[in-house]
């Protein structure tokens, strides 16, 4: 009796667990599955109907406002990794004793509301302000340009809020790293470029495969910098959907595009995944 208790005891403890999955998680997808694929209207109500028509309808309805999502998430993810990685590096090899210093400066954003955030940048690109003014001063923006409500202020936006995704990952792998494999490389004649090719570049790419996807999958699903940083020529899918759900009452649109945003996205990490090598990501 005592051995049959005891071999209950990871169940027990892994209940809870499997019991909010199920709650918070299944039976949500189920439901949007099942609307995705319904017929009606919010005032008539919905009726399941195996109508696939919904997918194709809101593929090639939107399918502009997709490819832009992937887009100005690319970017995004693209920049976050040439500004965070060089971050990552001085933290984890140069910050010495401001490491801790360092990563709460990198984190501190996250004090303040991401909503705050997006609003702030409202204020420092609007075309009064300081960088519009600086830009045009040195002949680097038009007289008549301006950096609000553009791709380039979406972009920004993306860029900035989701960057400490890119940074922490890429520090964590790289504050594993022995010391003692560079100084190894470089007594074997290693130039200081090719032990970080040869030996540091190899061992953090599972943190450049993980901060990838954390910028990646949350911009290509973001609607609020491309509604208070753009104009409707920089409309997301995820602008679309929160407008399908909560203005246009179209549920059936709404859960078809949020699971073809979902297929699309594990078709991309997927691809991501194999182009990178899963060797890579589990040396």
């Amino acid at each position: 009796m005592r051995g049959r208790l005891r071999a209950l005891v990871p169940y027990v403890m892994a209940a809870p667990g499997v019991a909010w999955l199920v709650l918070f998680f299944l039976v949500p997808i189920l439901t949007l599955a099942q609307t995705s694929l319904s017929r009606g209207t919010f005032f008539t109500g919905f009726h399941f109907a195996w109508d696939w028509r919904n997918y194709l309808d809101a593929l090639t309805t939107f399918d502009q406002q997709f490819i832009r999502s992937f887009e100005y998430a690319g970017m995004a993810t693209l920049i976050a990794l040439a500004v965070g990685y060089p971050l990552a590096y001085a933290i984890a090899f140069r910050g010495g004793r401001y490491k801790t210093l360092l990563l709460a400066l990198v984190v501190l954003p996250f004090f303040t509301t991401y909503l705050i955030r997006t609003l702030a940048w409202m204020t420092i690109l609007a075309d009064e302000g300081p960088v519009v003014k600086a830009l045009k001063v040195l002949h680097l923006l038009p007289a008549d340009g301006r950096l609000l409500a553009t791709t380039i202020a979406v972009v920004g936006g993306l860029t900035y809020n989701f960057l400490p995704f890119m940074v922490l990952p890429i520090y964590v792998a790289l504050e594993k790293i022995e010391p003692e494999l560079v100084d190894a490389a470089r007594d074997l004649y290693a130039s200081s470029f090719r032990a970080f090719r040869r030996v540091v570049l190899p061992l953090s790419m599972p943190g450049v495969f993980a901060g990838s996807l954390l910028t990646f999958i949350p911009a290509a699903g973001d609607f609020i910098n491309a509604q208070l940083l753009g104009t409707s020529r920089q409309t997301m899918i995820g602008n679309v959907i929160q407008s399908q759900f909560l203005v246009l009452l179209d549920y059936p649109t709404a859960a078809a595009l949020s699971f073809l945003l979902m297929a699309a996205i594990l078709l991309a990490v997927f691809v991501y995944a194999r182009l990178l090598g899963t060797e890579q990501l589990t040396g």
